[in-house]
């Protein structure tokens, strides 16, 4: 049974990016989703839990649908997004099937692009960057194993509910350079916004079946509804924004809805845990709850995900690291109505990582 906890507690230090390597433009955001934690400890009502989960990734080429537009970064049109978070995630364990958790995330991001400065034709000394820093939306939530783990040795199944909250600015602005001698300021690009200005409600499904004592296959199941349609914020960058963008429903940022699942397998030592899985993160066009009209990259990452922890005693150190095998950016609503006004097919690009690192440490107390 010891073997089951602790690859249970492996399974759910890899869960802190369910908006992961699918990130860039297409802005899926890091919301600490916590799925399978349970620990030695977890029959101890007193129990706390903190994991800090650092993520990092660079996303600069650009994708129309399934074909990578390998033109961007040849011209050095391309756009750069660095992004940097600190997921602080504290758990409460009641007792050893019930557990409640809260999200905390730092994040630090910085977009490069000439688009939304000097312009594409401006050459390289047009490019310029914008940033944003703080904290990002608060998520917290409920888990539930639907088994007892003292009496399910070869399977289990967790099931968590979360509610997400605005607490990220979503309105973020920064100075943006149109001239030698002029900057205006203005909401950064949705993919850097610290918030979406949404109210969510995460679903979350996740198990294991170990195979043997050292063997084990695990799936997770993540879903994030945000029932507001738009914030209000405006996608001109500190301008007005274009007839164009008006008619298309582009010109004010969409709420998305966003997902992630997973699966793969596990070999456990004494110390040392190794997982190797696949999981595929997105952006839909269309929500569950809400409206779908107003500025989004919808688009979606496949990625082969290899990873490794170290648990001793109370702590565990983790690292992983998605690496993408497929990238896709889908046809957005805004894209539909454009399409459907100019009698011409259009979708919009979006710039995607080749891989994502993430890697922290776990604490228990």
């Amino acid at each position: 049974m010891r073997i089951l906890i602790l690859f249970i507690s492996f399974m759910s230090f890899f869960i802190f990016t369910n908006e992961v390597n699918a990130q860039g433009c297409v802005a899926i955001r890091g919301l600490g989703s916590a799925s399978c934690i349970n620990h030695e400890t977890s029959v101890d009502t007193s129990s706390w839990s903190l994991t800090i989960n650092n993520r990092y990734f660079k996303s600069y080429k650009h994708f129309v649908g399934l074909a990578e537009q390998k033109e961007r970064i040849e011209s050095g049109t391309e756009v750069i997004n660095h992004t940097f978070s600190t997921d602080f995630f504290i758990q409460k364990n009641i007792n050893s099937r019930l557990s409640l958790a809260v999200n905390i995330p730092l994040i630090s991001n910085a977009r490069s692009s000439l688009y939304e400065h000097g312009g594409n034709v401006g050459g390289a000394s047009a490019r310029h960057n914008t940033h944003s820093f703080g904290i990002g939306d608060v998520r917290i939530a409920g888990y539930y194993w639907l088994r007892d783990p003292f009496k399910a040795k070869v399977w289990n199944v967790q099931a968590g509910l979360g509610l997400k909250l605005p607490t990220g600015d979503y309105r973020y602005s920064d100075y943006f350079v149109r001239n030698d001698t002029t900057k205006v300021l203005g909401p950064v690009d949705q993919s850097i916004q610290l918030g979406d200005g949404g109210t969510g409600i995460s679903l979350e499904l996740s198990g294991y079946y170990a195979l043997n004592h050292k063997w084990s296959v695990y799936s997770n199941f993540f879903y994030m509804a945000n029932p507001r349609e738009q914030n209000g914020v405006s996608t001109a960058r500190g301008g007005v924004s274009t007839a164009a963008s008006i008619a298309y429903g582009s010109n004010v940022m969409s709420v998305a809805d966003q997902y992630m699942y997973r699966a793969g397998i596990s070999y456990m030592g004494k110390y040392l845990t190794g997982t190797l899985g696949v999981r595929k993160d997105g952006i839909p066009s269309v929500d569950l709850i809400g409206g779908n009209n107003g500025f989004r990259r919808p688009g979606y990452v496949v990625a082969v995900e290899p990873g490794l922890s170290y648990m001793k005693n109370k702590v565990t150190y983790f690292i992983n690291l998605p690496v993408s095998v497929q990238r896709n950016r889908t046809q957005s609503v805004p894209d539909k109505i454009r399409t459907e006004k100019t009698g011409v097919y259009f979708k919009g690009d979006a710039a995607f990582a080749d891989y994502l690192i993430n890697a922290g440490i776990v604490l228990r107390f």
